[in-house]
């Protein structure tokens, strides 16, 4: 790992800073008659951008667990598991053509199930994985309908290729379920579809939150660098599909916008470190996704960028404090642990304070610049974008700093027992942490000029933006300053009212038991009953399909009249005519004179 990440930041120098982009085809893959597909790396701005965050993250990850994992029998099959994974995720970003892209995109998802049941003598751990298998499947089935339009409509599947001949077919129709669709409006659906799934947008987010069922540094390569990420990617990858599809960027803003909101607002009241962390990524990326819904794209690369730093950091000081406390996931257990994990206690706070947007860190930059874009914002979901999005922004700093301090500065909770054992981390997860915490710190202002300053061309060769108009970044850097603050104004706010809150209820178990008679405070932890509404409907589809179709076709009709139900005719009328031989005369005899009277009764008719 430490030799690809090496070998990345040589790329990352060649490609963007000498600005030289390099394919490089190893062998002939797909021939069929005027069909020639070739296995080839692309290695452009974009792609060398996501190389160095997943070689980088994935190589602290891999440090990281080779300390956290030292007791588990088991190591070796994890951490080709976790190789896998990133090998999978380098084919996804350094695809040329969709189809490699989709060999990657399902590598990544076979491994999320790999590692999320790597303890699968858990029934949970079993359970979380096939719901996170199922339910990409679903995005999966929404990419593959893609690449068979893309296909269809171009005859080719290279990115290059596709790029070049869009703009001749933006008015070509398709005919889809009876139905007449603009093609790249229904491609661009379909798109959008598999990022939904991949990335845990609204709807097909349930699977996120499970997914803690793995060990924490699956959380961290999952939520920071790998899987969810790569549904972000590929809306960026695809950019000169969406910019001609204006009616699903609008779905887009939409779904990035009711994600954030939604996730920022379940993660308030979260009894898991981890899932708090885990709705943390969500809300994230309902941040970028809804970013690239206004033609921003290089403002969402840049916060996946600073984004994959501070929340591998989180993961990974969570994961610290579960090694600490014998692997007790419950914040209303912990408490009074700044003294006894006074190093993990300042890792994850500059990884909340970089969450948070607080100044002149990370998520600092991207934060603001994504706010800042929402006010220049010009469609119909213009001031609903506006209002969540700061409002996210609120909402996340209080639930950062309300982990914060229900871990480390309130009350301890800890049993003495456990106290006494309590020690901070080895020195290997202390460097692994540390080198996080230095691209928490700094990523977000040495990757600003290059990816998203004003006049930057860092992303001309991968990105496509139809509508791009210099006037709007002017008009950003030179926004009311009012309005410039608003990211840091709400973060700094978050914390304040976060620990003032909290402080004000005092122990954590007597707000629980305060809050928890409103309705809103259990729809809220019924994560808006998402996972109830969908557990309920496939318990009604299964009975539906399990009484009318199995057992009343399947069973019934088809066995009935089919070759079982005609085998178990023939198989009762033999043994009627099995009795009749009785070997007894008088019965033979009885029988002959009945057919005979029988015959002559007919013959009397006649």
């Amino acid at each position: 790992m430490v030799i690809t990440t090496i070998l990345a930041l040589i790329l990352f120098y060649k490609v963007s800073l000498l600005h030289s982009v390099i394919t490089l085809s190893i062998f002939s893959w797909l021939t069929s008659e005027f069909f020639f597909l070739q296995w080839t790396f692309l290695f452009d701005s974009l792609s060398v951008t996501m190389l160095i965050v997943v070689t980088i993250v994935s190589c602290v990850v891999h440090l990281y667990s080779t300390s956290y994992m030292t007791e588990d029998p088991q190591l070796p099959r994890f951490l080709a598991y976790l190789s896998l994974f990133t090998f999978f995720m380098l084919i996804l970003v350094t695809s040329n053509n969709f189809l490699q892209l989709f060999m990657g995109w399902e590598g990544v998802g076979l491994c999320s199930y790999l590692l999320i049941s790597f303890w699968y003598t858990r029934i949970s751990a079993g359970k979380a994985a096939l719901k996170a298998i199922v339910l990409n499947r679903l995005g999966d089935c929404g990419l593959l309908l893609a690449i068979f339009l893309i296909f269809l409509t171009f005859r080719s599947l290279e990115f290059s290729v596709i790029w070049t001949l869009v703009p001749f077919f933006s008015k070509y129709t398709f005919i889809f379920l009876n139905y007449e669709f603009n093609i790249l409006n229904l491609i661009a659906c379909f798109l959008l579809i598999a990022a939904i799934g991949k990335s845990a947008q609204l709807g097909l987010h349930t699977w996120l939150p499970d997914a803690m069922e793995g060990p924490t540094p699956v959380s961290a390569l999952i939520h920071a660098a790998t899987m969810v990420t790569a549904g972000v990617f590929l809306i960026i990858r695809c950019s000169f599909i969406f910019e001609y599809a204006p009616k699903i960027l609008l779905l887009m803003a939409l779904f990035g916008s009711l994600t954030s909101i939604f996730a920022a607002t379940a993660a308030l009241v979260q009894h898991d470190i981890k899932k708090t962390i885990a709705y943390s990524t969500c809300s994230q990326l309902g941040y970028m996704v809804f970013c690239c819904a206004l033609s921003n794209y290089p403002t969402g690369l840049y916060h996946l960028v600073t984004h994959a730093f501070f929340k591998a950091l989180l993961f990974l000081s969570a994961g610290a404090v579960i090694h600490a406390l014998a692997n007790e996931q419950d914040i209303r257990k912990m408490g009074g642990l700044v003294k006894l994990l006074p190093f993990t206690y300042i890792m994850m706070l500059i990884g909340s304070l970089a969450l948070s947007g607080f100044p002149f860190l990370a998520g600092f930059y991207s934060k603001d610049l994504i706010l800042e874009t929402t006010l220049h914002t010009n469609n119909y979901f213009q001031y609903f974008v506006i209002i969540t999005s700061f409002l996210t922004a609120l909402l996340t700093a209080f639930y950062s700093f309300r982990t914060v301090y229900l871990v480390f500065l309130a009350p301890t909770s800890v049993y003495k027992a456990i106290s006494k054992k309590i020690h901070d981390v080895p020195k290997v997860m202390a460097i692994a942490l540390f080198i996080l915490s230095l691209g928490s710190i700094f990523s977000g202002y040495y990757f600003f000029e290059m990816l998203v300053g004003l006049g930057s061309n860092f992303l001309e060769t991968s990105v496509f933006i139809r509508t791009y108009n210099v006037s709007v970044w002017i008009a950003i850097e030179y926004l009311n300053p009012i309005f410039k603050q608003m990211a840091p104004i709400c973060g700094i706010i978050g914390i304040i009212f976060s620990i003032y809150f909290l402080k004000l209820y005092g122990n954590f178990l007597t707000l629980y038991k305060s809050v928890y008679r409103y309705s809103y405070y259990k729809f809220l932890i019924n994560k808006w009953y998402f996972d109830n509404i969908y557990s309920n409907f496939s318990k009604l589809w299964f009975n539906f399909n399990y009484y009318n179709f199995y057992k009343g076709l399947d069973k019934g009709i088809f066995e009935f009249f089919g070759p079982r139900g005609t085998a178990i005719s023939i198989f009762t009328m033999s043994n009627v005519f099995i009795r009749t031989q009785s070997g007894y005369i008088w019965h033979y005899m009885s029988t002959m004179l009945l057919f005979l009277l029988i015959v002559f009764f007919l013959m009397t008719l006649n």
